[in-house]
Order: structure tokens, then sequence, then C-alpha cells
């Protein structure tokens, strides 16, 4: 049954695959669903109306993206259109909507969905899924919800009662003019590296609020003319190989970041070199100075941030916000600052994500409950105990030198690879194995030990709040690309689908004497399970030829239901 295009705003009671959310993660998971079986029964909501994810939601002034285009695209749709280097925010909103048409992703996308929950149904081997559309059931749930999709807004004591205008980078408010107005900006991260030179000019005056500098290095940007593009259109060769010359930079970059360390004070000296060049004074210069290595937060690209900060009409406060009043807001020092407008410039949630609340597994604990404040899953993309739920852009797979979408591609690929398995062995459900789960996570821990991200002396929104790093992927990508090409089934357990399971029970019923049954029954029991003695009431999963109720191997159940099933070939 094919799920309904974006103009139908109904639901399917089913489906087999379904995908939330339509950035660029949640299409490169139906994409690939689709390019491994073209008549898939998938679903995509979205609870915007239109695919784009962050770059759809990202309106703010200079918004563009701080890795080259040319890496920051799928494989599978390479675009000969970019403007520029580090293409700008309404180029890469304008390619994700061409890819959802071009793909025919849109005959399965349903926009103005939201979800609102969705918990295991461990009867009937399914999710069920709340929408603000209704019910649905899936077999297979892709959680695509990004990390960057809901902005984080500081507890600021007085900030209800300003009587100016607040908002969030995240969502601009392009109603609001900010022509000759004072105006707050808190934070100085990606984002507002970005839009405080855009608006500088415009404004009266601007108080920038800094908690902690950052390193800056220059963006090496540049026009793309149209010879360029036209090479690219004709000749699609010439594209790949700037790409590919693209990543193996890129991947160099990593060996400064993640295992040569002790090279990155030269890296320090480029930036420090510009800051030197573009900011006179030597107060704000060491304002502006961080403490810690560079790379251990994320490094900041832009040619014009230092210079705005450096103007006069520009302050930068190094001391926290500290109250916010009916005119102003109050720093550190306890000095009132009058301005018309606040700004918060302060990120998003990534180690704690929304969409973890609203998924229940098989125990009912949600996947919040499940991590506790420390995210972890098998390859970011499975978490045992929530049987066939796929994250997209999970734990561990954010990058500090390269292009989330390669990584988003190989996990797509991953998923499209455990549908190919669980179709031909006809598998219900698959749930990681806990100790497959830990024992990745623990090579994660450990490989993060030495990189700058964890010992480069400084506080990131990397680490959470154990202060764990549950964010960065510690090595090269392509060392993810080759784990993830294929489904490691070893690692799960697997349950049978329903058809088949039943026509194993019949003929183990057929087989069980009496006195095997006061064993089923009595096994059942210490099980706490139903006691019922038809093998239908058991969760069974055949693992090294062993059968397991609920996760615990009994050995009677064990040895009877092993030997019933090699009485009947299975």
């Amino acid at each position: 049954m094919s799920a309904p295009a974006s103009s139908t705003p109904t639901l399917p009671a089913s489906v087999h695959t379904l995908v939330v959310g339509a950035g660029f993660a949640g299409l490169a998971a139906a994409a690939a669903v689709l390019r491994e079986d073209p008549r898939a029964d998938l679903l995509i909501i979205e609870r915007a109306d239109e695919v784009g994810g962050t770059w759809r939601d990202n309106t703010y002034p200079g918004c563009a993206c701080d890795v080259p285009t040319s890496l920051y695209s799928f494989s599978f749709a390479p675009s000969a259109k970019w403007s520029h280097t580090f293409a700008r925010q309404p180029e890469i909103h304008r390619y994700l909507t061409s890819v959802a048409d071009q793909t025919g992703l849109r005959h399965h996308l349903v926009t103005g969905c939201e979800l609102l929950g969705a918990a295991w149904d461990d009867d009937e081997q399914r999710w069920r899924v709340r929408t603000s559309l209704g019910m649905v059931t899936a077999t297979v749930l892709v959680a695509a919800t990004g990390a960057l999709s809901t902005p984080k807004l500081p507890d600021v004591p007085g900030l209800d009662r300003f009587g100016g205008t607040v908002f969030h980078s995240a969502t601009w408010n392009h109603d609001h003019d900010l022509t000759d107005e004072r105006v707050a900006v808190v934070g100085t991260g990606a984002s507002a590296v970005q839009f405080v030179p855009e608006i500088a000019d415009r404004t009266a005056h601007l108080t920038v609020f800094q908690r902690t500098p950052a390193w800056v290095l220059p963006r090496l940007d540049r026009t793309l003319g149209r010879l360029e593009r036209a090479l690219y259109r004709r000749i699609p060769l010439s594209q790949r190989l700037v790409r590919g010359m693209v990543y193996i930079y890129r991947e160099g970059y990593l060996a400064l970041l993640a295992h040569l360390t002790w090279l990155l004070p030269l890296l320090e000296i480029i930036a420090k070199t510009q800051l030197r060049r573009q900011v006179p004074d030597p107060a704000l210069r060491r304002a502006l100075t961080p403490d810690f290595r560079i790379g251990c937060k994320r490094i900041l690209l832009t040619n014009d941030w230092l210079p705005t900060l450096a103007r006069d009409d520009v302050e930068v406060v190094t001391t926290a916000l500290t109250e916010v009043t009916e005119t102003g807001v109050r720093d550190g020092t306890g000095r009132l600052h009058d301005v018309d407008t606040i700004i918060f410039a302060t990120g998003f949630t990534p180690t704690e994500p929304p969409v973890a609340h609203q998924l229940t597994g098989v125990t009912g604990t949600t996947l919040a409950a499940h991590w506790a404040g420390s995210p972890s899953a098998h390859l970011g993309i499975t978490v045992p105990g929530f049987p066939n739920l796929f994250l997209m852009y999970g734990p561990n797979t954010n990058l500090g030198h390269s292009s989330i979408v390669y990584m988003l591609e190989s996990q797509a690929a991953y998923l499209a690879a455990a549908l190919r398995v669980m179709r031909a062995e006809g598998l219900a459900s698959i749930d990681v194995r806990p100790d497959a789960e830990r024992t990745y996570n623990e090579w994660i821990n450990d490989a993060l030990t030495n990189t700058v991200w964890n010992s480069g002396g400084c506080s990131s929104w990397y680490l959470d709040s154990r202060g764990r790093n549950s964010v960065m992927w510690p090595t090269f990508t392509f060392r993810f690309r080759a784990r993830t090409r294929s489904f490691d089934v070893i690692n799960y357990d697997t349950l049978r689908t329903r058809q088949q399971i039943r026509g194993v029970e019949q003929r183990c019923e057929s087989q069980l004497a009496d006195a095997d049954r006061e064993i089923l029954a009595g096994q059942i029991r210490l099980a706490g399970e139903d006691e019922s003695v038809t093998p239908s009431t058991l969760r069974t999963v055949r693992r090294d030829q062993r059968y397991m109720t609920r996760g615990r191997i009994h050995a009677e159940v064990a040895d009877l239901l092993d030997r019933t099933v090699a009485m009947n070939g299975e």
C-alpha cells in the first residue's frame, strides 16, 4: 500500500516503514529505503509544511553552511547550481526540495503531521505511532528529527517582563525591523558569527554577550562561475572528482583533531594572526582569545565576525547575562544595558533530543529515561529494548571536520541493509543486544579519550550531563562507512514473522508430551509469563541455537524447544 502524497491530509492505518522528519536525515533514510525497494510501503511525516529541516527553519541573515557544498550534498543527487563554495541557506533549502521532487519522495510524504508519541507493541511486533493527524502503526520506525531541531533558550530571570522583542536566531522574526535599535545578542557560536555582521550596519548599537571566546579561522569562500557550473553539469565526473578531493582534504583535517593533536598549535597561529589583523585593540584581542586548544569547541569559519566586534558601535560583554529587566539586560558585574531587542544565539539540545521523550520501548520506558542524560546507541543507530527503531544523526555521529551528510548516507545504507535482511529471513523484529551496544560504546569512549574534543580543556555542547562525549564520532568517516556497509545481524536478537512462528507453534504443539508440558508450564511460571503451555506464549528468539524467554535463557525450555524444533527440521 502506497503512502499518501503530501497534498493528502490523511494517514494510512499502517505502513511498513515510517520515517519521522524530512530534513537531510529523513530524506537520506527514505531515499535509501526506496533504492532498496522501489515499491516499499513507506511513509514520511513532517511537522512543517515543507521539507528541509534545519535549512528550512533557520533563515537568519547570513545563514550559510560551514562545510563546502561539494561535500555537503547527497552523493546520489549532485547539483551543478551552487553559487558559492559554501552555500547559503536559501540554496540548500531549494536543493532539498528538488531532491524530494526528483527522487519521488513526495509521493510518500505527509506534511503538517507532527509526531506526538510512539510505543512498541510487543504482542503485535509493531510501533503504535500517535501523530497530530491520527494513529498509524509501523513495523519499522526511523527517527530522523535531527540534532538541530529544537532551539535552546536559557532560563534567565525576568525574561517574561521584558518590554521589547525577544526571539531565537533559529526562529528569526523577519517582521521585526532592527533598524536603529539597540540589540543584545546572547551567544557567540556558529549562528551569531553569521548574523551579527549582517545586522550591525542597521542597528544603533550591538551588545554581544560572550560566555567563552571561540577560535576563528578564515572562510575560504568564492563564487562558482558559469563555466565551472557548466563543466559540472556536462561532465558529472568532474564534480565527483572535486567532491573526492574535498573529502580527502577534510579527512586529513581530522588527523589533527583526533590523532595528531600536538600539531594543533600550528592552526592556532593562523587563528591568532587573523585575530591580530582584524582586531587592533589589545584588550579586546585578549577577550577574544580562547584559553583552550583549537578544535575543542567547533571552529568558526568567518571573515567578518572579528572586524564587526571591533566596531565602535559594538560592545563585547564577557560576563554572563544574569537578569532581564523591563528595559534591558544586566550583566555579571551588575551593569544594566538598555536594549530594545534580545536575540538568543544559544544553540540547540543535541544531547537531550526531544524525540527521546516520545519513544517508548519494550519495557514501557522512554528512550530519554533509558539514556538517563547520556545518549548511546549501537553505531549511533539502534538501542537495546527499542526493536525496529533506527536513529538518524544519533549519538556519536557528529563531526568536527567534515560533512554530516556523509554520515547520514552511511546510516541510511545500514537501514536499507537491515530491511533487506529482515525481508530475506522473514524477521518480524530486530533488537540490538545490550552487550553489542555496550562493547561498541566502550570503544567509542576509548577512541575519544585523546581527541581534542575530550582533552582540549574546554566545556562544550559535545559533553552530556554526565560529562561524557555522546556527540562526536572519534575517527575517520570512512571507518564509520565500513562498519555500516552491511547489517551485522549477529549483534541482534531477532524474532520471526507471526506467520512463520505460527507454523512452528502448530508443529511444536503436536509434538509436546504431557510431561514436557508440565516442564514448560513450570518454566513459564518461573519466568513470570503466562502459564499457557503452548509455545505461542513465548517471545522466543533463537540465538546460538538456544532460545530465550524475555531475554532470560531457561535450560529446560531451551532443551525442550530445541528438541521440538529439531524434530520439525527448523
